[in-house]
C-alpha cells in the first residue's frame, strides 16, 4: 500500500527567509509544490527562490512584505492576483514571528506594539483572508506556528509568551470552526529551535536541547501526511466532518509534550520562576 503524502500544489510561507519557514519552504518544494515566500528581506527570500526552482523544477513568488503593517492578508491578496491570476494557497504557514527579551517597562513600546502585530495580529488577519476563500472551495489547510513558551508566564519575555498563547488558542477554536467546512487549521508547537528568531540574537536557557528548524517542518507535514493516511469516511484522509484528521496541535518530542504537561499540576507562582529563569530573567 502507498504511503499517504500531503502534497499542495501552492504554498504560501511566512517568515520564509530563515529558521523555520525556510524550512517548509524547503520541504514543501521537495514534495512539488510551489511557492509564495514572505518575509522583510528580500535578497535571502530570493536567494532562496532560486536555490528551490533550480533543486525542484517549481515556481516561487516572492513577496518582501513586513507583517507589522495593518491589513497584510489583503497586501498579499493582491500580489496573488497580480502575479498568478488570483491563484489561491491550499497551504498557508503562518510561522513569521519574533520575541524580544527583557523587562516589559525596559523595552521601546514601539517595539512591543510591533511584537504583538507580526506574532498575534498579522496571524489573524491572515487565517481570516485565506480561511474563508478555503470554506468556499471545501479544501485547505493552514499551520500556524506557536511554542512551547505558550504553556506558561515567562518574566522576561512576556509578550512573546502571551502571543504563542493567544495562537495556540486561537488556532484551537478555529480549528473546530473550519473543520466542518472541508478545512484544517492545525499548530505546531516546537521547544527551543536553532534560528534567528530572537530580536537581539540571543538564546534562552532552554531545558532540551535546540532543535533543527528542518525537524519542526518534518514534524508538521508528517503530521499531515498521517492525517491522510488515517483518515476515515471518504477514504482520502478526510474524517466525517471533513478536514485533514489533525489534532489542533501538534507538538514535536516527547521531553516538550511531558513538559507542557506537567503545567497542568505546578503551582502558577512557581511557573513563573521557572520562566523567569528560562528567559533568563531575575
Amino acid at each position: 500500500m502507498a504511503t499517504a503524502r500531503y502534497q499542495p500544489s501552492l504554498s504560501l510561507v511566512t517568515g520564509a527567509s530563515s529558521g523555520i519557514g525556510a524550512a517548509f519552504a524547503r520541504a514543501l518544494a521537495a514534495r512539488g509544490s510551489d511557492l509564495v515566500l514572505v518575509a522583510r528581506r528580500e535578497d535571502r527570500l530570493r536567494a532562496l527562490a532560486s536555490e528551490l526552482e533550480a533543486a525542484h523544477g517549481i515556481r516561487c513568488l516572492v513577496v518582501p512584505l513586513d507583517l507589522s503593517l495593518p491589513r497584510p492578508g489583503a497586501a498579499l491578496l493582491g500580489e496573488l492576483r497580480e502575479h498568478l491570476d488570483a491563484r489561491l494557497p491550499d497551504l498557508v504557514v503562518n510561522n513569521a514571528g519574533f520575541g524580544i527579551q527583557g523587562q516589559v517597562v525596559a523595552t521601546d513600546p514601539d517595539r512591543l506594539a510591533q511584537e504583538v502585530a507580526v506574532d498575534v495580529a498579522a496571524v489573524v488577519d491572515l487565517c481570516r483572508t485565506f480561511v474563508e476563500p478555503m470554506i468556499a472551495r471545501g479544501s485547505g489547510v493552514v499551520l500556524n506556528i506557536a511554542s512551547t513558551a505558550a504553556y506558561q508566564p515567562v518574566p522576561g519575555m512576556a509578550v512573546y509568551a502571551a502571543s504563542k498563547a493567544f495562537v495556540k488558542l486561537f488556532t484551537e477554536a478555529l480549528w473546530h470552526e473550519a473543520r466542518p467546512h472541508g478545512v484544517t487549521v492545525f499548530a505546531v508547537s516546537p521547544g527551543a529551535v536553532a534560528s534567528e528568531f530572537f530580536a537581539e540574537g540571543r538564546r534562552i536557557s532552554a531545558p532540551t536541547p535546540y532543535w533543527d528548524p528542518s525537524r519542526i517542518a518534518d514534524a508538521g507535514l508528517r503530521a499531515l501526511d498521517r492525517g491522510l493516511k488515517n483518515g476515515h469516511g471518504n477514504g482520502h484522509g478526510r474524517g466525517p466532518r471533513g478536514g485533514i484528521r489533525v489534532p489542533p496541535e501538534v507538538m514535536p518530542g516527547f521531553a516538550n509534550r511531558a513538559a507542557a504537561f506537567s503545567t497542568r499540576f505546578v503551582p502558577r507562582r512557581v511557573m513563573l520562576h521557572f520562566g523567569a529563569k528560562l528567559a533568563g530573567s531575575r
